[in-house]
């Protein structure tokens, strides 16, 4: 089938997981890799382009139309607030949000019967202020949300943050700085997403891919809102 399709995947492990989707939906990927520099790979017979992106650059491409599907993580779904449609969950790349203190503090606070609320206007170190903020804000707390680009554990151990919020898989790098989550803000998985013009205007062949990417993962499919 003539698709007219440009599929945004992501860099790393997960893309290499997310090629492993499209192939067994029917997609063509052959010499598609996502760690090597080629960024576009197009297969013109089947009228198919993939562009290989960063997954915190996945929602932009798609909510501004220039690929019409993306794999991307939920996590990055919400950080990101963009205007897409969430089509499949994928069910690999689980990971869980999570706010964290230094063990010592979680300990005390066990002692003391304290909850969350102990850190109303504390400051929070994350990669992620739109999830950190809209989850203090729920729990009707303020707090200063101070962004980081990366190792955000150390915050706390200087003093930059009295918590952090970030994404955890199997925990180990929290336990390794010390830290201890004290508060669940809900799990992520990969998701396929569509732009939401090009799911009106090429319905049908998104649709198909759809229903094809459903059966590979076994999953009944969600809404597209």
């Amino acid at each position: 089938m003539m698709y007219n399709l440009t599929i945004a995947l992501p860099k790393g492990k997960l893309g290499e997981e997310a090629l492993q989707v499209v192939a067994g939906a029917g997609l063509p990927t052959g010499g598609v890799e996502t760690e090597s520099r080629r960024l576009v790979f197009d297969f013109p017979a089947e009228s198919v382009r993939y562009i290989i992106c960063r997954p915190t650059d996945i929602p932009t491409y798609v909510d501004y139309g220039a690929a019409d599907l993306g794999i991307v993580g939920k996590d990055t779904i919400v950080e990101a607030g963009a205007d897409v449609f969430e089509l499949v969950d994928l069910k690999f790349g689980h990971c869980r949000f999570v706010a964290a203190v230094p063990e010592r503090v979680a300990r005390q606070m066990e002692r003391t019967g304290q909850d969350l609320t102990r850190f109303n206007h504390a400051r929070v170190a994350t990669k992620f202020p739109r999830v950190a903020r809209d989850f203090f804000t729920r729990q009707g707390m303020q707090v200063e949300i101070v962004k980081l680009h990366g190792n955000i554990e150390l915050a706390p151990r200087v003093g930059l943050a009295e918590l952090i919020v970030d994404i955890v898989s199997t925990g180990r790098t929290l336990k390794e700085n010390d830290l201890v989550a004290v508060a669940d803000i809900f799990e992520a998985t990969a998701r396929l997403i569509a732009n939401r013009v090009s799911y009106r205007m090429k319905h049908r062949a998104l649709q198909e891919i759809v229903t094809n990417i459903r059966q590979v993962v076994g999953n009944g499919g969600n809404g597209h809102d």
